[in-house]
């Protein structure tokens, strides 16, 4: 199923969940359709979590989204975990006294900030995050903070589920190094270095013109070998590959706001980390559309864990005319889907930002991390939602993306740290998850 096809699709696959349940007006509060035979073959999770869907947004921190949200004074520090006065709401100004501007569709539209690692470093100023307007590489309009307008279905999410306000990109710098971390736990290359090699698009973009892959085991390997099943879904993979086999590059996507066929209108292979790795790459058994994940939910098929990434525009990345409300109606699209389906009962729908995209962000990032000695960035928002997560509550652990690795590792096989990297040393996800809804208490640390 092609990418053109997507919403089309996603909001039939909606109302006729809707009518099947006697069209309720409340997702939550909506019955569950006969449920699939899920029970497991093989090793069988820790709690009641069947599913794992991860959605992987970009380029956005923790103040620009929640910090109009929250409502305790900067600096803080509230030990409290429910609701928004138990998180720190974004400082009138920054450091340097500057106030931030509003971010709204039309500011995110015109606005890439510079988000190289070296960039993003001299903003940090070794923790003290004066220099995001100031910088030569940055600008005033790196210093910005949605309202309620703009962020409403996240503030909605915070809500109805559980955020963490320290959760902290795993380096300073571009996505596909952060994105890393998603598979492999730890540092693999600097910023956007390379592409994955041979990879379905990889030369269809403008990003690097270098090439890498790497051999080192992944928590795919790790499931896989423990046949637990699992998949990526990448909403304009399937346009990539059909129009590759016809012998071109895709076109752009139709409703893609950018009139250009590259990114943010066409599927990138290098934002899927598991393409840098030969077994995966390109693998009919984990590498998907995302047409193919609207169809599991319809017809069965879901696996264990489903990581989606969007195309660039509904991703939220800066500039190029894309805008937070189209990735907002995206998340929102895809947790109603999976909130409609029979798998609603048994799975945790999480949401999270590879990187912080260059803009401001107040809170001081962790030492460095021993591991691979790579510096933390800024915080960028993690939402849980679904039946299994906290309701209405603020976790101040702190967290990244190999905390997903580590609760994976935990949920389903039994043991973590089998990676031997970032896995044996950061939080799991336990302070997102109520422990009677999963029927066990998922570790924190």
């Amino acid at each position: 199923m092609t990418q053109v096809c997507y919403r089309s699709v996603m909001r039939l696959l909606i109302s006729c969940a809707l009518l099947a349940v006697g069209c309720s007006s409340s997702v939550e509060n909506a019955a569950p359709l006969p449920p699939i035979d899920d029970s497991c073959a093989g090793t069988c999770p820790q709690s009641k979590i069947k599913h794992v869907v991860v959605i992987i947004q970009e380029n956005h921190t923790f103040d620009d989204h929640f910090g109009r949200y929250c409502t305790a004074p900067a600096g803080q520090l509230p030990s409290c975990s429910e609701g928004p006065s138990c998180c720190e709401a974004a400082p009138a100004t920054d450091a340097a006294g500057h106030t931030p501007i509003t971010l709204d569709d039309d500011a995110q539209a015109l606005h890439d900030p510079d988000h190289t690692a070296a960039c993003e470093t001299k903003e940090m100023n070794g923790g003290a995050m004066d220099r995001y307007a100031t910088e030569s590489c940055g600008s005033p309009q790196n210093v910005a903070v949605g309202d309620a307008k703009t962020m409403q279905t996240f503030w909605d999410f915070a809500k109805s589920g559980a955020i963490a306000d320290r959760y902290f990109q795993p380096e300073i710098g571009q996505s596909s190094a952060n994105d890393m971390y998603f598979a492999r736990a730890t540092h693999v290359f600097d910023d956007n270095a390379f592409g994955p090699k041979d990879a379905r698009g990889v030369t269809c973009g403008f990003g690097s013109s270098a090439q890498a892959e790497y051999a080192d085991k992944t928590i795919g390997d790790l499931l896989a070998d423990k046949a637990m099943p699992w998949s990526f879904y990448a909403e304009g993979y399937g346009t990539m590959r059909d129009a590759l086999a016809a012998g071109h590059c895709a076109a752009r996507d139709p409703l893609c706001p950018g009139n250009i066929n590259f990114y943010p209108c066409i599927f990138d292979p290098s934002d899927v980390p598991f393409q840098y790795y030969p077994r995966w790459r390109d693998n009919a058994d984990t590498m998907k559309d995302l047409g193919d994940f609207t169809g599991a939910l319809e017809a069965g098929g879901l696996p264990a864990v489903s990581f989606i990434k969007g195309l660039g525009f509904h991703t939220e990345h800066g500039g190029i005319r894309t805008t937070i409300t189209d990735g907002a109606t995206f998340v929102k699209d895809l947790y109603d889907a999976v909130m409609h389906s029979r798998y609603r009962d048994n799975t945790l729908f999480l949401v999270t930002y590879d990187e912080g995209g260059g803009l401001w962000d107040h809170v001081k990032p962790p030492a460095t991390n021993p591991i691979d000695n790579k510096p933390y960035g800024t915080r960028v928002p993690m939402i849980a939602a679904g039946p299994f997560a906290r309701k209405n509550h603020i976790s101040h652990v702190t967290m990244e993306h190999s905390s997903i690795v580590k609760f994976l590792e935990w949920n389903f096989l039994g043991q973590t740290g089998q990676l031997g990297t970032r896995d044996t040393n950061v939080a799991n996800l336990g302070s997102l998850i109520d422990p009677v809804a999963a029927g066990a208490a998922v570790p924190e640390d």
